[in-house]
């Protein structure tokens, strides 16, 4: 029997439904209160709070075992995040499916910065992409260069539109929370977020109705087994 929710009073079908309700839509931990109260479930905002932060990265990484191998063009960019007051850079990478690879926060995006987070990408996806995909910021080309040289690096504002896209959910998610306390704070959030959130995204505006609903119930049904409502096949 798995020990996950082993000396949890709720059982883990409210805690990992508590869970997705924070990292899927831009809810509060009282406004997630308020959803359970209606049900009639008596939970504080203070537990969700607890859940969502021990159970969020590991749901994150469980995740991780499902996604789709990478395809082999990597958008990259970066955008500023103010964060206790003091602007930060959210760097992100994401495939051409829009599946994202990897974030990091810094505090600087210059060629060192690029470079870091280019070998963190590196180390997780194991090989290089067959095209790389920036804007004309010069720090990618020290990257670039530095790290996987024999990489495409093609370097256009209006192709990466897709890299730029997903940081929508993010700017959502960072108005709601009125902006990160801590970096280590924001970096274990939108690393579960960036995780969790898109896997209930699905590219609707490429589907037909039947398509979409047929893709979200696989969709929930991996969630199952990562939550382990349901054990897997």
């Amino acid at each position: 029997m798995s020990t996950t929710y082993k000396g949890y009073r709720f059982p883990r079908e409210i805690i990992s439904h508590c869970v997705w309700l924070y990292y899927r839509f831009t809810l509060s931990f009282r406004d997630i209160e308020l959803l359970m109260a209606e049900r009639g479930i008596e939970v504080t905002y203070e537990t969700i709070r607890t859940w969502c932060a021990k159970f969020g990265p590991e749901y994150a990484r469980r995740l991780r075992r499902h996604q789709p191998q990478a395809g082999d063009k990597w958008h990259l960019d970066e955008v500023f995040v103010n964060i206790g007051g003091v602007r930060k850079y959210l760097w992100r990478a994401v495939d051409q499916h829009g599946n994202v690879l990897d974030i990091l926060i810094q505090g600087k995006r210059d060629g060192k910065a690029a470079t870091r987070f280019f070998r963190k990408i590196l180390k997780k996806q194991g090989h290089p992409p067959r095209v790389l995909v920036t804007d004309k910021l010069a720090s990618y080309r020290v990257a670039h260069r530095t790290t996987m040289s024999a990489t495409e690096h093609r370097q256009n504002t209006y192709l990466n539109n897709r890299c730029e896209n997903s940081h929508q959910p993010t700017r959502q998610r960072e108005r709601v929370m009125k902006g990160f306390r801590s970096v280590g704070s924001a970096q274990r959030f939108l690393a579960a977020f960036s995780r969790i959130s898109p896997h209930f995204r699905p590219p609707r505006h490429r589907m037909t109705a039947t398509d979409h609903r047929t893709e979200i119930a696989t969709r929930f049904q991996v969630w199952d087994q990562v939550t382990e409502q349901i054990v897997a096949p």
